[in-house]
């Protein structure tokens, strides 16, 4: 499968993702790259995710799934893989947005799941070129590309200091929609959720909530 390469600019860009403060100047896409400009909702949260926020990552993007909704997150270990999972599950299309080249993916054991988000029609998504390591620095500036190419961001679980409240803030500000699932008020991992609850966000108790 060939790598694309889509310039700011340029027809095939999405529109959404051109609107940010800080558009990519150029995506690296493998796969579907026409999704990148249709509607989609993006699902993140935090990588050390409880067997609850596992749970709603999954059911949430299975059911988005079935109503053939594309999701959008991070193929990172956690909340991001349940909701690839869950999408794949309902055999409908997903988006991964990678903080690396397309030469690899990280973390090693979603290789099999990046397979197939390809096979069903969706797409593997970067501005970091060919040989590109996942550098710390790359994921912060990885999560404007999952808020911006989204209309709405969905946040399952996030701790205070999480990175998930980073693309959480960029939709905010570019003046997207944000929900954030609501957890148990002794979890850490549900501080950050539950804090942008209090701050405004919209509470999410079903997909339905979405529709």
């Amino acid at each position: 499968m060939k790598i694309q390469e889509i310039n700011l600019g340029e027809l095939d860009y999405p529109y959404l993702l051109s609107q940010i403060y800080s558009p990519p100047k150029k995506l690296y896409v493998l796969g579907n790259a026409q999704i990148l400009r249709e509607k989609s909702i993006a699902i993140v949260g935090c990588r050390n995710a409880s067997n609850y926020g596992k749970s709603v990552a999954r059911d949430l993007a299975y059911n988005l799934g079935k109503e053939n909704i594309i999701t959008v997150s991070g193929l990172a270990r956690g909340i991001d893989t349940y909701c690839h999972i869950g999408s794949v599950e309902a055999n409908a299309r997903t988006i991964a947005v990678l903080a690396h080249g397309l030469d690899m993916i990280y973390p090693k054991e979603n290789r099999n799941l990046a397979i197939k988000i390809l096979n069903l029609g969706g797409a593997l998504v970067s501005e970091y070129k060919i040989g590109e390591k996942p550098l710390k620095q790359n994921f912060p500036a990885r999560n404007r590309i999952i808020s911006g190419l989204s209309e709405t961001t969905v946040v399952v679980e996030a701790k205070k200091e999480s990175g998930s409240l980073i693309t959480a803030n960029f939709a905010l500000n570019e003046g997207r929609n944000v929900f954030a699932v609501p957890g148990n008020v002794n979890s850490k991992n549900s501080e950050g959720t539950n804090e942008l609850i209090k701050n405004g966000a919209n509470a999410l108790t079903s997909y339905c909530d979405l529709l």
